[in-house]
């Protein structure tokens, strides 16, 4: 068991992880990113709730300058979210240049200065194939980064990078989430679309895990085929 800080998006993988980390370790803190995406309004007003559910201090970072200077279609600045299979090559347009390492970077900071021992990631193996800073080879080198610059040696600890998002889907479940509060549409709408890649990923999810998806979308068609 350790003193740990965890990455919290508001969405169903880190909101799993917070929900893990406060079993398997002490939770020092939660941190939210507000990047400019176009979703990020809807994901931390649920990082926020979850974290008064378990009694964790919630900090929350601005980082302007990523939605002014990067290109990426999951910010405000960039083009239309796409629809289609969250593995599809069209939904590299939705990737956000190195936002993990600027994230880890920044909490790893956080983490230190509330004399924690560890950062929780909640990357999983569904991220791989689209994001290269999910990726564990990235993990390593990050984690490896992270230990040697920090006097405190901060663990980066990473409980769901060889599992599937139904797998997290089942623990999260198991670990008594309500995820009708997590949020996953990119497209940042009152309700989740039900077809852009991350709200098809959301209904693979509960699909494969055979759970009852809580979620309410604006369509439901049927899920299309994985690439």
């Amino acid at each position: 068991m350790s003193r740990a800080l965890v990455l919290l998006s508001g969405g169903m993988d880190s909101v799993t992880a917070l929900y893990w980390t406060k079993k398997h370790h002490e939770v020092v803190g939660a941190v939210s990113f507000d990047y400019g995406s176009k979703h990020n309004h809807r994901e931390i007003g649920y990082a926020i709730w979850h974290c008064g559910q378990l009694d964790v201090w919630h900090d929350q970072v601005s980082l302007p300058f990523v939605n002014e200077l990067f290109a990426s279609d999951l910010l405000k600045s960039g083009g239309d979210i796409p629809d289609g299979h969250y593995e599809e090559e069209s939904m590299k347009r939705t990737v956000v240049p190195f936002r993990n390492g600027i994230m880890l970077a920044i909490a790893c900071g956080i983490a230190e200065s509330r004399n924690a021992e560890s950062l929780v990631i909640a990357a999983h193996s569904g991220d791989h194939a689209i994001y290269p800073d999910c990726r564990e080879s990235f993990m390593q080198a990050m984690a490896g980064a992270m230990r040697e610059g920090t006097y405190a040696r901060i663990e980066l600890l990473r409980p769901f990078i060889d599992k599937d998002k139904a797998a997290i889907a089942r623990q999260g479940h198991a670990l008594g989430i309500d995820f009708a509060h997590t949020w996953s549409c990119y497209k940042g709408g009152e309700v989740h679309c039900g077809t852009c890649g991350t709200c098809v990923e959301r209904r693979e999810a509960f699909l494969n895990a055979g759970l009852v998806d809580p979620t309410n979308y604006a369509n439901t068609p049927s899920l299309p085929a994985k690439p």
